[in-house]
């Protein structure tokens, strides 16, 4: 049996599908556009509930969802730790909370801690199955070998003086914003600052293709996200751009992209879509007559509740262990009458209950209704909550996609709070370091214009005909394993 082609899996963060057709229509993304042409393109793949980095990271790199993985969003209470957890919404965000403590959280505690260790990352499946791995700077890299943090340069100084000194576990070769590097080279990151990651991933990945370093390689291109959240979404042709150069850097070392292509299939994912931005909504506000538990608080035993802000979603926890239920009920009821609350969700009686400006609605798995997937749903109440319509057995949203499955899985997270929200469009939650993005773009919301990105793959993926009728990036990992004949389940 022939070996299966070396395989690059380039994850551009808020890919939009509609702006990387005018970026390729425009000739700023050729790259791109010859994998579109030679290969098959997705414009409608379906990202996690929230649609949010962290937990659309952790669900392309195991395959499952945050009821599996157990990540719940960009900032969340952890409740065997009494403390909030906040994973960089913003600089000021994480001023809120400790520099320090949020990036170490971030770095160290997302991979060794909070991601599940009953589930396996797409470099520890692949690392047991005797293949090579390699990573740049993503926020999920959990693999089987063992990396030091760098020892040298300036910027090892500074991460050594933040206690960033610890050695991890990641895929076979790791770059990680200039902390690790399994190989030297001359690819710096100036420690992962935006506008500067995708050139250090085209720089590594160039290295990485050109010494022959790794059978599967994840190349993450965070970049268009941020231009994104600072300018907004369709403002994404240009980085949409500098994301194709460090593709294009990457098929230069083999020679060109045909003679790249010859030895390596490659997919190309979004993570999520963005949303243009208009007004900001201050869960402090909305929440008023609540005690709300502070990032720095004097009085921790009196707060009611834990209030967690990500982007266009949000969670609310209660602190007392007695009375989630209740909690989750009355400040539903709160969030409902704020401008730009679009829906809230909790769980209820072994229900997820959702309510909206449209209508109540209540579903459970195991019903006879058949989702896009694998699952079946008994539903109850006011369909338009979500947008739902059903025929023949079959329940879909054309607002909402995949609204079920996605809801349910956030719901059923360990770690998620009791209540969850959806912000309406165009609207962000303000994060504790009080900032939004008003005039530029955002995501987390379950709504379309921020769950529906884009997915490519070359030289890979399945037959005609075999392709299922929704896409998910939860397909990606599966995808990748099937590839080189891994055992999902092993």
């Amino acid at each position: 049996m022939p070996r299966p082609k070396k395989l690059v899996l380039a994850v551009i963060d808020a890919l939009k599908p509609e702006m990387l057709d005018e970026a390729v229509a425009d000739g700023r993304a050729p790259v791109l556009g010859a994998l579109i042409e030679r290969g098959a393109y997705v414009r409608d793949c379906v990202s996690t509930f929230p649609s949010i980095t962290p937990v659309a990271a952790s669900t392309m790199a195991t395959g499952v969802g945050p009821d599996s993985h157990h990540i719940p969003s960009m900032n969340w209470y952890h409740r065997g730790e009494a403390r909030y957890v906040e994973y960089g919404s913003s600089f000021q965000a994480t001023r809120a909370f400790g520099v320090f403590k949020s990036l170490f959280d971030t770095v160290y505690n997302m991979n060794m801690a909070h991601l599940s260790r009953e589930i396996k990352t797409v470099y520890e499946h692949l690392e047991d199955a005797g293949l090579r791995t390699a990573a740049t700077t993503y926020l999920i890299y959990r693999g089987r070998t063992r990396h030091m943090a760098e020892d040298q340069g300036m910027y090892s100084r500074l991460a050594r003086a933040a206690q960033f000194r610890h050695a991890v576990w990641g895929p076979t070769e790791l770059f990680y914003a200039d902390l690790f590097a399994s190989q030297r080279t001359n690819c710096r990151s100036s420690l992962g600052m935006p506008g500067q990651r995708d050139q250090h991933a085209g720089c590594v990945g160039a290295h990485l293709v050109e010494n022959d370093l790794f059978d599967f390689m994840l190349c993450s291109l965070p970049d268009n996200d941020t231009w994104s959240h600072r300018r907004g979404p369709a403002a994404q042709v240009a980085s949409i751009g500098v994301a194709d150069r460090a593709l294009e850097r990457m098929t230069h070392a083999a020679g060109g992209l045909d003679a790249f292509l010859e030895d390596h299939a490659v997919i190309v994912a979004s993570d999520h879509s963005q949303t243009a931005i208009e007004s900001s909504i201050d869960l402090g506000d909305a929440l008023a007559s609540w005690d709300v538990l502070g990032p720095a608080d004097l009085a921790p035993e009196e707060a009611e509740i834990a209030v967690c802000p990500g982007a266009r979603s949000a969670m609310i926890y209660a602190l007392d262990p007695d009375d989630r239920a209740s909690v989750a009920a009355r400040a539903a009821t709160d969030l409902l009458e704020a401008d730009g609350v679009d829906l809230v969700a909790h769980l209820s009686d072994g229900e997820a209950r959702v309510r909206t400006p449209r209508g109540e609605l209540r579903f459970a798995p195991g019903g006879d209704l058949a989702d896009g997937r694998d699952g079946s749903w008994s539903v109850e109440g006011e369909r338009a909550a979500l947008d739902l319509e059903v025929a023949d057995g079959r329940v879909t949203s054309e607002d909402y996609p995949d609204a079920l499955g996605r809801l349910w899985s956030a719901l059923s997270c360990p770690s998620a709070g009791d209540l969850l929200v959806s912000a309406a469009g165009g609207y962000e939650f303000v994060d504790w370091g009080g900032g939004a993005h008003v005039g530029g773009g955002s995501h987390g919301s379950l709504h379309r214009d921020d769950s529906l990105g884009a997915l490519i793959y070359c030289g890979t993926g399945p037959k005609k005909g075999k392709a299922p009728d929704q896409w998910r990036i939860a397909d990606v990992t599966p995808m990748v394993l099937e590839h080189f004949g891994v055992d999902s389940t092993a």
